[in-house]
């Protein structure tokens, strides 16, 4: 055989292997790869050449190794999701470096071989310590009944090496696992009498392509007056969740949204804009504004706007709770913090609001002492409940809101500088309704259509005129006084429009409009004819049973026949 037929022959067995093969002279140059080198690497055999080595190589760690190993070395690297093992082995003769052979191999199924069964041992581990741990005891038997495995020396002074392989019967007492095995049938929660205690007992048989190949029996109480008492501690659990959960419902009343605030005032146009970039930060907003404004609304939106919108918004009117008690309300407090408090302890406003907003309207309202209590928590981010000693971490979103001047409060020292520094970071002051009068159009519409939704009435409509004397009006009471002066016309107004006669005086007297005061009756003659109308309502619905009509009237019969007689109808 010739030196060039060696060479063919020597060819062919290295691209016969599944090992990648690569030969480097001592300039780095390529001298020889085999198939299984391109193929591992993903190279396209015509980009290698002497001037394109190693740059064909595109992974940057593997080219790096090409180029700086010199020595006899092995690494493990990860190519296109797979495990590749490279060496290194320089090639000398007679003392002279000529070059470096380097041997790749695919190490992939090694490796996910070797994580698979590190993986079923953890699991194994995991399934013996649960077993162990989540039990007050357990035994594994084969399908003869017999003991593979145990757990009882704690429960009952068996030692699992004394019994392995004994039959279940003659080990444990009143056991039925022999049963199971040969019926295949599991039991649940079963009472067994061992040394003296009713034991609460599972046993479950293990099968596998439809044969019992064994069983497993758990205690899961040694003594059944245990589950009475889980029984009686599950239940208060269940009383005091329902009363978290109740309290959370309550307090989580955040209907409104950014889409809510309907207006064409370009003040509250910028501010709605200003809130939506509020809502994507978590820093804490100061709303001001005039009682009856819409503060808690603006809160409510920057919280459905917000990531916490899934979490809840919990409201507290600073100003609507004794001082002596603002402090246990926002932070709750333990079992017999002072006189009257609950056994059980209560949470307070910031602990049902933990993850979510929290809204301390006229927060200009409190006291110094509880001031400078609110700074601290702000700062630390943690709490204590009254009377507790447990540190209560907070994540929390901080809306604070008031009517008053509150720069002139911390002028006159009734405010704390430092905590109206800490929360005027991002800052929302609501015009009064005076001063966006020509949102009233709009805002009456939205009011109507509320108030007939609440009402459960027909939706009633505001004469052009009635808008008019509206507009005039100061509005000291806002957006709140506007409501109400709706559901009074609302109440008044016998047909679908709300006219000015259905307006209060307070409105009227400072309307520049005349006003028809023609068709305004008496009072006591609208209350008695709307009294008659229900009467004949009531009796026509109930086609003349007098009974059921008081009923529906709420009055006794004999009223019922008292005020027909007053009216003179006979049905």
């Amino acid at each position: 055989m010739n030196e060039e037929e060696e060479r063919k022959l020597l060819k062919f067995l290295l691209d016969s292997l599944d090992e990648g093969v690569l030969v480097v002279d001592n300039k780095d140059n390529f001298y020889y790869g085999n198939k299984a080198f391109l193929e591992i690497l993903n190279i396209d055999k015509k980009d290698v050449n002497v001037e394109s080595f190693p740059q064909c190589i595109k992974d940057e760690e593997i080219r790096e190794f090409f180029i700086h190993c010199h020595e006899k070395e092995e690494r493990e690297f990860i190519h296109n999701g797979n495990h590749i093992l490279m060496k290194c082995i320089p090639y000398v003769e007679e003392n002279k470096a000529i070059g470096n052979i380097f041997i790749l191999s695919d190490i992939t199924v090694i490796k996910d071989s070797k994580t698979q069964l590190k993986e079923l041992k953890n699991s194994l581990d995991m399934i013996e310590d649960i077993l162990e741990y989540a039990y007050e005891g357990f035994v594994l038997v084969d399908k003869d009944g017999k003991i593979v495995k145990m757990n009882y020396e704690k429960l009952m002074g068996l030692k699992e090496e004394e019994n392995l392989g004994k039959p279940v019967e003659d080990v444990i007492e009143n056991t039925r696992m022999h049963i199971v095995v040969k019926t295949g049938e599991k039991e649940l929660r079963h009472v067994q009498r061992i040394q003296g205690y009713d034991m609460i007992t599972n046993r479950v048989p293990i099968i596998r392509d439809e044969k019992v190949i064994g069983a497993v029996g758990t205690v899961l109480f040694r003594d059944a007056s245990e589950v009475k008492e889980l029984a009686r501690e599950l239940i208060q659990l269940e009383h005091k969740i329902n009363e978290y959960k109740g309290e959370i419902e309550r307090l989580q009343d955040s209907r409104y949204s950014f889409d809510s605030i309907k207006t064409q005032d370009p003040k509250m146009e910028y501010l709605k804009k200003l809130g939506r970039k509020a809502s994507q930060s978590n820093s804490t907003v100061l709303i001001l504004g005039e009682s009856g404004t819409g503060k808690e609304m603006f809160a409510q939106a920057i919280h459905r706007a917000s990531y916490r919108k899934s979490e809840a918004f919990v409201p507290i009117n600073c100003a609507a709770i004794p001082r002596e008690l603002l402090e246990s309300e926002l932070f709750g407090y333990e079992g017999g913090a002072f006189t009257g408090a609950k056994k059980e302890g209560k949470p307070g406003k910031f602990e049902l609001a933990n993850g979510g907003t929290i809204f301390l309207d006229e927060i200009g309202t409190m006291s110094l002492e509880m001031q400078a209590k609110l700074l601290r928590v702000l700062e630390e981010r943690k709490f204590e409940r009254v009377g507790g000693h447990k540190k209560i971490n907070l994540d929390i979103r901080i809306i604070a809101a008031t009517n008053e001047d509150i720069e002139e409060e911390v002028k006159n020292g009734r405010f704390r500088e430092d905590l109206y520094y800490r929360l005027n970071v991002i800052t929302l002051d609501i015009p009064p309704l005076r001063e966006r009068i020509d949102d009233i159009p709009i805002l009456c519409e939205e009011l109507l259509d509320y108030l007939a939704k609440e009402f459960n009435s027909s939706r009633k409509t505001v004469d052009k005129k009635t808008i008019q004397i509206m507009k005039s009006y100061h509005w000291p009471g806002n957006v709140r006084e506007l409501r109400n002066v709706l559901e009074r016309g609302m109440n008044f107004s016998h047909g679908d429009v709300i006219l000015p006669k259905h307006l209060p005086e307070r409105v009227l007297s400072n309307s520049k409009f005349n006003i028809d005061y023609e068709d305004i009756h008496p009072l006591k003659d609208v209350v008695a004819q709307a009294e008659k109308e229900a009467i004949i309502n009531a009796l026509n619905k109930t086609r003349g049973n007098k009974t059921k009509a008081a009923e529906k009237l709420g009055i006794h019969r004999t009223a019922l026949y008292k005020k027909m007689n007053k009216y003179n109808l006979e049905i």
